[in-house]
């Protein structure tokens, strides 16, 4: 599809567009073009005339993402300042579109006194990227409480569905093949939302005092084994602070690695490869990458 046979469209239509703006790493080549839909209505009529071999990639705040220096073959969806529509649909029930962000959401829980997703004001992506890995911090994660969910297809057509029609586990949602999350139902108990409020602040200087925050990464790069703690392993190694070009393995956090400046995807792919495979060898454990490798495979 070509931007001048569109038709009917709402939103923003750019070609060869850098993805490097729209990763939390601050890396990635070029997309051959991306669509910034202006509603959900608008999405569909997109999909609706996008052919259907054409690649499609879906980003929300581009968190979770390692785009090669390569680029993008085909379309991007960019739910970024989209997809934002939120509200209480009854007494302890809240709907959200994926394009908002995780954070935005706790918090609209908690001022509605509506408790149990306060740890999700730590996640730096959006509702959509929740609801596809299942994220989750500090103990919580996303799907205990999902009830419905709307989804959409490439041939446009939106579809709601039960939680029960997928299965969640540790960083990963499977259910229909083909569809994709554009908005979510979460079922939460009423409780003190200003005592959520205190919980959410408490749980964010934790996160600053442990994280790097303001400098470029993904959040964390590898899965928790199971009884144990990846960065933990890492640190254990004296890998803390190892670099391969612009990219560096957090000195304050061993499971994040950061941008210095000057990183190509290449050097954090050559870095998240060393890091596994040095863990391997001094452990015995393989470590599982949670970042989504968008073009080649981390190898």
């Amino acid at each position: 599809m070509t931007t001048s046979r569109v038709k009917d469209l709402r939103g923003e239509l750019l070609e060869q567009v850098p993805l490097s703006r729209y990763t939390s790493w601050r890396v990635g080549g070029p997309a051959r073009q991306l669509y910034r839909p202006a509603d959900l209505e608008d999405l569909a009529t997109f999909l609706r005339q996008l052919d259907t071999a054409e690649p499609l990639l879906w980003i929300g705040l581009g968190s979770n993402l390692l785009i090669g220096d390569e680029g993008f073959p085909g379309t991007v969806i960019l739910t970024q300042g989209c997809l934002t529509t939120m509200k209480r649909v009854d007494r302890g029930r809240v709907y959200a579109e994926a394009g908002v962000s995780c954070a935005k959401l706790a918090r609209f829980a908690a001022r509605h006194d509506l408790v149990g997703v306060e740890f999700l004001a730590g996640i730096p992506g959006t509702f959509g990227g929740a609801l596809a890995m299942n994220a989750g911090a500090w103990g919580g994660e996303t799907w205990p409480h999902v009830r419905r969910l709307w989804t959409i297809d490439r041939s446009g057509t939106v579809r709601e569905r039960d939680a029960a029609e997928f299965s969640s586990g540790y960083r990963e949602v499977s259910g229909p093949e083909g569809e994709c999350f554009v908005a979510g139902e979460l079922g939460l108990a009423q409780g003190d939302g200003a005592a959520g409020m205190a919980r959410m602040r408490a749980l964010l200087d934790e996160r600053a005092e442990k994280q790097p925050i303001g400098l470029p990464s993904c959040g964390s790069v590898f899965r928790n084994p199971p009884g144990d703690h990846a960065a933990r392993l890492i640190e254990s190694l004296g890998l803390k602070g190892h670099r391969i070009g612009g990219a560096q393995v957090s000195e304050k956090h061993a499971n994040f690695i950061i941008n210095t400046g000057d990183a190509t995807a290449s050097d954090i792919n050559a870095l998240i490869t060393h890091v596994r495979d040095a863990v391997e060898r001094g452990t015995g454990i393989r470590l599982i990458p949670e970042v989504k490798r968008v073009t080649g495979e981390i190898s």
